[in-house]
């Protein structure tokens, strides 16, 4: 065998004869590629942005185990109605001092559990747990309603410090902002930044163009776009935050206005939260979205919290992870729907809209579904990691300039994942999603369109791979950019990017933490 450089376009790679032929070795990608030193090398544009580091997605903030919480209460199924008795003991438990950050778990013996109501947890520390998927059930009766809430109540409160960004533009991707006056921050501090919303940046983006008949811009519907960071050191005007931006902010585009970033102080989240080794079943129903639905769970909120192993059948919106949420993680979830929803409008199987997500090893089925989708203006990291989900549905950032999502090593080999402008759909969703990462995935199609000065990247996917225009009224169609694309049809090293981002940041324990080699 003999190895040698070649170059493939303008990329060198190693390549090794054998006396049967040639054999590339595994390709890679010129935005992140492992270097000789095994560390990864990230291209960046002109202007700064680059692929950002996803791994602070998950429990504490990635790459920590999800804990095993002692039981305190036991709950036997009754034959009747066990609404009230699962709520006394999750009452019970929710009333019991914090150890260690938790107060204990509800543990629901081997059966069904009928339930007509809603299942709520406000506290910080509390577990609901099942003796597993397969052996507990909660069996949704009555009218529809959802299943289980896990809610806090969480306050912001702007504090006197405040500053503007010196910086004419700040590149996606980064940790690095230089202030006005960085001499009232700390390291751990946290701030909200504020992104000014102007009509140049929405004309810029062609979001004025929806031809909502005279009636105000609703794409982004606000002002501004705001995101919480915790600084993690200070240098002069300079600091560092603890993870990277997941949108640019250009000046050029902001008419005279400032990136505001403010000292704030958040109580009220609850902390801690688990739902774990149970099954979620609602009866089958052909309705239209619009009708009243069974729901599975909601999460609002709540912070350093996770679902494992929790299967939700039959519901239609199975489950929310709300705005207030910060670092969950959904471990092998199963959401499945035998009956499709009539309307034309899609049921979401996990509906994202917090920071901090990791989606990992979960799986669905499904047809006129979205199976993972992101919500509105949210800037992550968001990653959906080794899922595969069966039936005609997809993944989709959904509406209205979310950004910072990774799909990583996903299978939906009957639908699609899509990160697109949706133009007119839904009620004027426009650019769903910027900065976001298709890496190493399989799909039976995938849509990729590229927002304006702003990058989407669709790497070492396998599939049927366009770019279609955005929908506007009538038949009209307003052709778009693609997003940028490399190694299409062949999966390119690290097999994984977020696996591969922990293990640089946190060591490679921090890999085996959550379950993987």
């Amino acid at each position: 065998m003999k190895i040698f450089l070649a170059r493939v376009g303008s990329f060198p790679v190693l390549v090794a004869v054998l006396f049967f032929g040639v054999c590339l070795l595994p390709a890679q990608s010129r935005w992140v590629h492992p270097g000789a030193d095994g560390k990864l090398i990230y291209l960046q544009s002109h202007e700064g942005d680059h692929i950002a580091d996803f791994s602070s997605a998950g429990y504490k903030g990635g790459g920590v185990a999800l804990p095993v919480v002692p039981g305190k209460r036991t709950v036997a199924p009754s034959g009747g109605d066990d609404t009230a008795a699962i709520q006394k003991a999750i009452d019970e438990v929710s009333a019991l001092p914090l150890t260690n950050g938790f107060r204990g778990a509800v543990e629901l013996a081997t059966g069904v559990f009928h339930c007509a109501g809603t299942l709520s947890i406000t506290a910080s520390g509390v577990v609901l747990r099942g003796a597993g998927s397969a052996a507990t059930t909660l069996q949704m009766t009555g009218d529809p309603h959802l299943a289980l809430r896990i809610e806090g109540r969480l306050e912001q409160k702007q504090t006197e410090v405040q500053t503007t960004v010196a910086d004419a533009y700040v590149p996606s991707g980064t940790r690095i902002l230089h202030l006005a006056d960085a001499a009232q921050f700390h390291p751990g501090d946290l701030v909200e930044i504020d992104k000014p919303v102007t009509p140049s940046w929405i004309h810029f983006m062609l979001m004025d163009s929806l031809n909502r008949e005279g009636r105000d811009e609703h794409w982004i519907g606000k002002d501004h776009l705001e995101v919480r960071r915790r600084i993690a050191a200070v240098k002069g005007n300079t600091v560092l935050l603890e993870i990277p931006l997941m949108d640019n902010y250009d000046a050029k585009f902001f008419e005279g206005r400032p990136v505001d970033v403010h000292k704030v102080e958040v109580s009220g989240q609850i902390a801690a939260v688990g739902v774990e080794d149970l099954r979620i079943v609602a009866p089958k129903r052909s309705i239209a979205l619009d009708d009243p639905h069974f729901d599975g769970l909601e999460m609002k909120d709540a912070v350093d919290s996770w679902l494992q192993s929790v299967n939700l059948e039959e519901t239609t919106s199975a489950v929310r992870i709300e705005s207030g949420t910060e670092r969950i993680t959904v471990l092998r979830c199963d959401v499945t729907q035998h009956v499709a929803v009539t309307s034309s409008a899609k049921p979401f199987g996990i509906s994202v809209n917090g920071a901090q997500i990791l989606i990992d090893r979960c799986t669905g089925f499904g047809n006129e579904i979205f199976f993972v989708a992101t919500q509105a203006r949210q800037q992550g990291p968001v990653v959906v990691l080794h899922c595969r989900f069966t039936g005609n549905g997809h993944i989709q950032p959904h509406q209205r300039w979310s950004t910072g999502v990774l799909i990583d090593n996903c299978e939906v080999p009957e639908g699609g994942i899509d990160f697109k402008n949706r133009g007119i759909m839904g009620s004027g969703h426009g650019w769903a999603i910027g900065w976001a990462v298709a890496w190493n995935n399989s799909a039976k199609t995938l849509e990729m369109n590229e927002p304006p000065a702003v990058a989407n990247w669709s790497i070492g996917n396998r599939g049927a791979q366009s770019n279609p225009p955005m929908p506007m009224r009538g038949h009209e169609k307003l052709p778009l950019n693609g997003a940028i694309t490399e190694s299409a049809g062949k999966p390119v090293e690290p097999q994984s990017l977020y696996l591969a981002q922990l293990a640089e940041r946190l060591g490679p324990a921090a890999v085996k933490n959550i379950g993987y080699e």
